[in-house]
């Protein structure tokens, strides 16, 4: 009765469009329970999905309504963690010096919390370091914003204790290095490796600004990408030691459209600083 008398419908006209949804779909949605209705499982899922349909087109009518009134339409973007925030920025600046307003909107947070928020369109797009991974099951496409080789950087009085030239002077140093989910952490150890370095691992994180604060105090030798160089050199009052060319350090926009429609996402692909090939793949 409460449901007829909030839909305006009489009890006989909603009984009959829930059987016609019902034998349409070929699922049953209600079964009865006392004197009333309750939903199945089936329609308790698709209830999710109308929900999710009502919020998107109300969405839909609020961009639209937006760009009519001159008002900035949101940019919902996720960071995964491990994504130096210097890095974030470089990517997402583009996005603001678009033709129409924008208003970005970041979440940071691991990365599968971020793509459960992208599948369920709370986020037009996630920025990391890595290609959607196999086993998730969410259906989207990563494009590849490009690459930097990675750097190693040090203090002036630290790199003054150090021997030899690079990357040999990395032998037995004291080193900073990424957490276990960053996807430049194994390579970066392969390469340490390759060459017969032997440093002395003294900190591992999850978040790169931290790192590289403890490398600002001396407290180890740290890698980060080249295409931020400058600016880690001037905030941290550090120094290059040299560059790991083999190894890079790769981002990429994750989406749920092959194609990019929403302007902000495009301008990110195309006006990347990265020296990227702009590949797109499906996960």
């Amino acid at each position: 009765m409460r449901a007829s008398e909030r839909s305006g419908l009489a009890p006989q006209t909603l009984s009959g469009q829930i059987a016609t949804l019902e034998a349409s779909l070929g699922v049953t949605l209600f079964r009865r329970q006392g004197r009333g209705l309750a939903l199945t499982e089936t329609g308790r899922m698709v209830l999710d999905y109308a929900e999710e349909i009502f919020r998107l087109g109300a969405e839909l009518e609020d961009a639209l309504s937006s760009r009519a009134a001159g008002r900035a339409v949101p940019f919902r973007v996720g960071v995964a963690d491990v994504v130096p925030k210097a890095i974030a920025y470089v990517l997402l600046a583009p996005s603001m010096h678009l033709p129409e307003p924008m208003r970005i909107v970041c979440r940071e947070n691991k990365l599968d919390q971020l793509l459960g928020e992208l599948a369920t369109h709370k986020l037009d797009v996630v920025l990391a370091d890595s290609p959607l991974p196999p086993n998730m099951d969410v259906r989207g496409y990563s494009h590849k914003l490009g690459e930097s080789p990675l750097g190693f950087f040090a203090t002036p009085a630290l790199a003054a204790t150090l021997q030899g030239p690079f990357p040999a002077c990395l032998d037995r140093a004291p080193l900073l290095v990424p957490g276990t989910e960053a996807a430049v952490r194994g390579p970066l150890l392969r390469w340490l490796e390759t060459h017969k370095v032997r440093p002395r691992i003294v900190g591992e994180f999850d978040d790169a600004a931290l790192m590289r604060a403890f490398g600002e105090a001396g407290a180890g030798v740290f890698p980060s990408a080249m295409l931020i160089h400058d600016e880690v050199c001037r905030q941290h009052g550090v120094s290059c030691l040299g560059t790991a060319t083999e190894v890079t350090e790769s981002f990429y926009a994750i989406s749920v459209e092959r194609r990019l429609t929403h302007p902000a996402t495009r301008a990110i692909s195309s006006a990347s600083p990265l020296a990227g090939e702009g590949t797109t793949t499906e996960g």
